[in-house]
């Protein structure tokens, strides 16, 4: 199972729960809660109506008094009342008076007149001085028909001479209990949204820093350029930072035992070159061989340095993460300074150079590198082409980016060779020489390229017969 999914798996229960056990403690304690809060404000009717109804009941006019009165003239009110959102239109409470004896004198529902209710626990008790109160349904399967009686004494001084009770059923006080509960819940429900939401996105973001540390590790051990990601809070900050540190560590010290290994391999045959015609320059010889001989070491020793000089700028360009400055170079303006250096070299060949590049045609990246990336690709096209052959430069808008095509009359890319176009030294022999290059500048160019984000093709060029003409280069870079 993946980090991220476990964490968002874990976060989801832990706030289940926490949802779970707040809704049972709130559920269980809702309930009774509106219900003490019905019995306080009974008692206080209660207590109110046994003080009203005292002169009635010594009277004995307790049917037919001023107090039958007024519960007949109260049960015709209409309250016409809005409690939230809960219409209120009659009144629901139900008011009996028992005599010393415990027998109903009164029932405001005119029900029980003349029963004993001495053995109710509001009357019970009452009578004996304590707090009466009782809970009844009137269907013992159905909860919802629940009533509440709450008793007072009537006092004639400190003796009781009867009890009031007022009952109120539990229907009336479970409509803001279901109300009270649907927004519990409905709050609830928002809760555990938005908690989800809030721990998808931090698992998700976590897993994605941590997506990204492992993308940057293999693209370290594969030896492929790429950022050490920044984001994911301090602690993957500084595990980045650490990776990148020994990274650059373990690139550093494999980076020299490659490159003295292939610098050593690559110098054998100039040196040996050199060191046979420089034993043979020694001895007495002719003119025209000592002036072959001369040329030779001259012409090794420039191959030296060419391969000194491509190799360190290379090596330059594999050490870098990212461009040291992006400032836009003018396509059209490199291409035309590299065929005036480039002109003794195309009219001896007699070449014809068709350019294409507009104007408006420039890259965004590091100046210098860009224009010996582009000084490469243009002297390979030149040295593949032969004699009397065309050479095609042009520029094209692809979006964000501008892609330099430079296409060259001649043969074919040999098929063994075009997977190791971009190996460092690795050559084809020239056309016109026969001679091979160092085999650094398309791997400089690839470099470069990556450096900025960018991509370079090379591959043969066929007409619509599919018979090769030539061979292209592709090099796409950002737009400046």
């Amino acid at each position: 199972m993946r980090l991220g999914l476990k964490l968002f798996l874990g976060y989801f229960l832990i706030v289940g729960l926490g949802v779970y056990f707040s809704l049972n403690i709130f559920g269980k304690e809702l309930k009774p809660a509106f219900r003490q809060a019905t019995e306080d404000t009974l008692i206080d009717t209660a207590n109110l109506l046994a003080v009203l109804v005292r002169d009635d009941l010594l009277d004995g006019s307790i049917a037919d008094g001023h107090f039958q009165d007024r519960l007949a003239e109260y049960a015709r009110r209409a309250p016409n009342a809005r409690i939230w959102d809960i219409a209120k239109q009659a009144f629901d409470h139900r008011i009996y008076i028992a005599d010393q004896r415990g027998v109903v004198l009164f029932d405001s529902s005119g029900r029980d007149v003349g029963q004993d209710y001495s053995r109710w626990n509001d009357v019970y008790l009452t009578l004996r001085g304590q707090y009466g109160a009782r809970t009844t349904r009137d269907d013992p399967n159905d909860e919802r028909t629940s009533v509440m009686y709450v008793a007072a004494p009537v006092r004639d001084g400190e003796r009781i001479v009867g009890v009031l009770t007022v009952a109120k059923p539990g229907a009336s006080v479970q409509l803001y209990v279901d109300r009270a509960e649907a927004k519990l819940y409905r709050a609830a429900a928002v809760l555990v949204a938005v908690s989800l939401t809030v721990g998808l996105a931090f698992s998700w973001s976590l897993a994605r820093s941590i997506g990204r540390l492992a993308s940057y590790a293999r693209a370290a051990a594969d030896g492929r350029r790429m950022r050490a990601p920044k984001g994911g809070g301090p602690e993957l900050r500084a595990l980045a930072e650490a990776l990148e540190t020994m990274r650059n560590k373990l690139d550093g010290r494999d980076y020299v035992e490659r490159y003295v290994h292939t610098l050593t391999h690559e110098m054998k045959s100039p040196l040996a070159a050199i060191a046979g015609a420089a034993e043979l320059l020694q001895g007495q010889l002719p003119g025209p061989q000592r002036e072959r001989f001369a040329g030779l070491v001259a012409g090794e020793a420039e191959r030296l340095q060419q391969l000194v000089e491509r190799l360190l700028a290379l090596a330059t360009v594999e050490q870098r993460r990212e461009p040291q400055e992006r400032r836009p170079v003018d396509l059209g303006r490199t291409v035309r300074e590299w065929l005036a250096a480039r002109a003794p070299a195309i009219a001896r060949k007699d070449l014809r150079i068709d350019n294409r590049v507009s104007e408006d045609a420039a890259f965004l990246g590091e100046p210098f590198l860009l224009v010996q990336a582009i000084g490469n690709l243009l002297d390979n096209a030149l040295d593949f082409t032969p004699a009397h052959g065309t050479v095609t430069i042009q520029a094209d808008s692809i979006g964000d980016a501008w892609r330099l095509t430079v296409t060259n009359s001649g043969g074919a890319i040999p098929d063994y060779a075009r997977e190791r176009l971009f190996e460092r030294f690795y050559s084809l022999p020239r056309p016109d020489t026969g001679r091979k290059s160092t085999g650094l500048g398309l791997a400089f160019v690839r470099e470069v390229a990556q450096l900025h984000g960018g991509t370079i093709t090379v591959d043969n060029l066929s007409d619509g017969a599919g018979t090769v003409i030539g061979v292209v280069a592709r090099l796409t870079l950002p737009a400046a």
